[in-house]
């Protein structure tokens, strides 16, 4: 009888974890600087299935259904499904993917000819990292101020004949501004001339989206991979069931999400909008960081346990 009743609590026990992660809460890794200096490669968080509602799992079974449905909001480090892959049906078997939301439902959003976002420092975070460049001749003074200021983890990105390419924060700069007395010398990669700059409005549920050039293949990739319509873009017009249009509506909500690093192309300027029901949940904190490539003893972030995600 005390064999059988350990049995019992063993898969209880085991029972109330697999529920607990289903239905509560699950833990991820991160696997890439994508999210520096909010999450580190190495971090590992807690994510909230509830912070939107708990999407209802086994969809290939059950199709989609979320309980207590919440929308994202602007500022939220989001876990999601990769809304890009066409290989997976079911949606929460495709591969997971963290970002920030910077845009929800219904807002207007200005992006450059990349998809680059100019939205404000509070939707995408101080941390946010941008490409600047400057004269290679300066390497060796840039290369002093990242020493004196501790950030030695700042590699090289990339470089030409006349100049050197790195990415820094909001925060990284202002240290540099402290740091030194003129900075002129350190420019951001990419010009912010408002030429260079659209406005997309980001899908809403019920809601009328007008097309335009600049949007029109955005706008259709949506309608083909999440509202299951046949679209097409022909010299810069949309096109749908055969038909030109000026605009369309959509049946879901949709978000855009943001990396913090702005090499990192794993956010909406690569798979687009990102529909709400590829959403997972919210990253709560950080419950375990260690750096990649140590021993076992070493590389341990102990500041970083059990710190919120933000």
């Amino acid at each position: 009888m005390k064999g059988g009743k350990w049995i019992i609590v063993l898969t209880g026990a085991v029972v109330a974890v697999l529920l607990l992660r289903g239905f509560v809460f699950t833990s991820y890794s991160i696997p890439s600087s994508g999210m520096e200096n909010s999450l580190y490669q190495g971090d590992r968080i807690i994510v909230n299935k509830w912070s939107y509602g708990l999407r209802v799992p086994c969809m290939s079974l059950l199709s989609y259904h979320r309980w207590n449905s919440r929308p994202v909001k602007s500022g939220d480090i989001v876990v999601f499904n990769n809304p890009a892959d066409r290989s997976q049906p079911a949606i929460d078997k495709r591969e997971v993917f963290i970002s920030r939301c910077i845009a929800v439902p219904g807002e207007e959003l200005l992006l450059d000819s990349l998809y680059n976002p100019t939205a404000s420092i509070e939707k995408v975070g101080p941390d946010r990292k941008r490409l600047y460049t400057y004269p290679k001749e300066k390497e060796q003074t840039m290369e002093s101020l990242l020493r004196t200021l501790g950030l030695t983890k700042n590699e090289l990105m990339g470089q030409n004949e006349q100049e050197n390419v790195r990415n820094f924060s909001r925060y990284e700069m202002y240290l540099l501004e402290q740091a030194t007395t003129d900075i002129s010398w350190i420019q951001p990669q990419q010009g912010t001339s408002e030429e260079c700059f659209r406005t997309i409005t980001i899908p809403a549920k019920g809601k009328r989206v007008e097309i335009h050039p600049w949007n029109a293949t955005l706008y259709r990739n949506t309608l083909v991979l999440h509202e299951r319509i046949e679209a097409d873009v022909k010299n810069d017009s949309l096109y749908i069931n055969g038909e030109p249009v000026i605009a369309c509506i959509f049946t879901k909500d949709y978000y855009w999400m943001a990396s913090n690093n702005s090499i990192n192309l794993a956010d909406s300027r690569l798979f687009g909008f990102v529909p709400h029901d590829h959403i997972i949940g919210k990253a709560s904190f950080i419950w375990f960081s260690k750096e990649t490539s140590t021993e076992l003893f070493n590389g341990y972030r102990w500041e970083r346990f059990f710190r919120p995600a933000r």
